[in-house]
């Protein structure tokens, strides 16, 4: 491959990306780990939930990502690697160790931010490390809007009298 296409950026997403990265979207983060360690991913890698890996509808593969937890302003660093996810609601599927950087293993799912980076830049603008969190108020151990409707719509037995 000749030089010059080896620094080429992959495809950016509209808007371009700035110095400090571009907002690309808000949503919810699920995460995956144990059950698809060391299968093949969309890209062909073999995916290891130790690395800081995530899947992403339609950013290119080796896109990097900085993903913001809405809910605590802490924020990771994703290379994007496979294809997903497929579950309503959802912007992006993280690795296990990026799900614990953030957080959220024992959640399930998280609201967050995905800012797009430059093919050098390998951290979170630093814009984002000191920044406000973006939903201040709402107690992580709190149950989500989804997980409350679910719960009242289960039908509940009757206790048993003895």
């Amino acid at each position: 491959m000749p030089p010059a296409a080896e620094a080429q950026a992959p495809a950016e997403e509209p808007g371009g990306v700035s110095d400090g990265g571009v907002l690309i979207g808000r949503g919810l983060a699920s995460w995956y780990g144990p059950n698809l360690h060391g299968r093949r991913t969309a890209s062909g890698e073999r995916f290891d939930r130790y690395e800081f890996t995530a899947a992403h509808r339609t950013l290119p593969f080796g896109a990097r990502v900085c993903v913001r937890s809405a809910l605590t302003g802490k924020a990771v660093v994703v290379r994007i690697n496979d294809r997903g996810p497929f579950g309503p609601g959802r912007v992006i599927d993280l690795s296990q160790a990026a799900a614990e950087e953030l957080g959220m293993v024992g959640l399930g799912i998280k609201p967050v931010e995905l800012w797009h980076l430059g093919p050098d830049e390998d951290t979170c603008p630093a814009s984002l490390q000191d920044a406000e969190v973006v939903a201040p108020g709402v107690d992580e151990a709190a149950p989500s809007p989804q997980r409350k409707a679910r719960a009242k719509a289960r039908p509940r037995p009757k206790p048993r009298r003895r």
